[in-house]
């Protein structure tokens, strides 16, 4: 009589794929309360867009393919992906911004690849820079200075949405303005760190309110690794690696943008917790990881400090994505049982 034979394990974790990312948009929430208290409404309303395109896209390709709804959308990596996009976009970011970085997301960059699982790179990122490179003036035109940095109360509700539906852009004219990292880039190259500092667009504030919203990002990610949704190998070999740089080759203040302006500026919390851990576009092995997040790291100072974009996470981490399958192929953990990893390319693929 034959026997059933069944390949371990036997038992089932309490995650389950819509639970993390779950858990992860439950993450960004304390970032996206400081962001909403500190700019205003713009982020907020841009993330409900994202999250409600994200859904409707993914649905949209879902019936093209027959494939089922109810099984593919509420595994909540649609609404994710959304959510991220709409955290990363200025505040005050058109419309239809927010419906072509997340529908193209959606469709593009994970759909056609086949879904879940099987996209290459980042499909929020891939969104992202698409928007970034098409649109560069509705771009960097449309951030939001916050509290600190205007030194008055953010716009209304009422008024953000006429400003991001209705394009009534002389609403938003005394509440926008450039982020601390493109201007203090701008700005150090003819002055001073004192001079740049007393610019109405820092107002005396270095991070001009950016340091709570990635102190609140960090928080969510230290959330994410007690509760082991992501390792802390990639953020941490980012940030240092970011640090360093900045201690080497930037350290004069009044030439190079500062340390605290990289860790607690732009997107770089958001980047290193919530974009760069992606657990299929990221590297996966242990050793892998600390060289994919180093690689993000490093590009990120490279970008911002000699490229023309003041916040280069998205680029930075689409460029590791092209490498992280590589760099995977030569850092394989050695398997128990055996003396040496098998690392490397197959032969023929060589």
């Amino acid at each position: 009589m034959g026997l059933l034979t069944l390949s371990s394990p036997h038992t089932h974790g309490p995650n389950s794929t819509s639970k993390v990312m779950a858990t992860v948009i439950l993450a960004t929430l304390p970032g996206l309360a400081v962001i909403t208290a500190l700019f205003g409404w713009g982020t907020f309303i841009n993330v409900l867009l994202a999250s409600a395109t994200a859904v409707a896209s993914e649905a949209a390709i879902l019936s093209i393919r027959k494939r089922p709804l109810a099984f593919f959308l509420k595994d909540n990596t649609a609404l994710l992906t959304g959510a991220l996009i709409g955290l990363a976009l200025p505040p005050f970011a058109p419309f239809w911004i927010t419906l072509v970085a997340t529908a193209f997301a959606i469709v593009f960059a994970k759909q056609l690849y086949g879904g879940m699982g099987n996209n290459p790179f980042n499909p929020a990122m891939v969104g992202y820079a698409l928007v970034l490179v098409s649109f560069p003036v509705q771009m960097t035109t449309s951030w939001a200075l916050s509290t600190q940095m205007s030194g008055q109360a953010t716009l209304g509700f009422a008024d953000t949405l006429q400003v991001i539906f209705a394009g009534s852009a002389s609403l938003a004219d005394g509440f926008s303005g450039a982020t601390p990292l493109d201007a203090y880039k701008h700005l150090i190259a003819k002055g001073t760190a004192d001079s740049v500092l007393a610019e109405a667009t820092f107002n005396g504030w270095l991070n001009g309110g950016w340091e709570w919203v990635n102190l609140a990002f960090l928080a969510g990610g230290l959330v994410l690794i007690w509760r082991r949704i992501i390792s802390w190998h990639i953020p941490l070999a980012m940030l240092v690696s970011l640090s360093l740089c900045s201690l080497m080759l930037g350290w004069d203040e009044d030439m190079y943008t500062p340390l605290s302006l990289h860790l607690l500026s732009g997107a770089t919390m958001l980047g290193a917790f919530f974009i760069a851990t992606d657990p299929v576009s990221a590297s996966t092995t242990p050793r892998g990881k600390l060289i994919y997040g180093a690689g993000i790291g490093i590009l990120l100072y490279v970008i911002r400090t000699w490229g023309a974009y003041p916040d280069a996470v998205a680029f930075a981490v689409l460029l590791m994505n092209f490498a992280a399958p590589f760099i995977d192929a030569y850092t394989q953990p050695r398997t128990y049982g055996h003396a040496k990893a098998k690392r490397g390319l197959p032969p023929k693929q060589r």
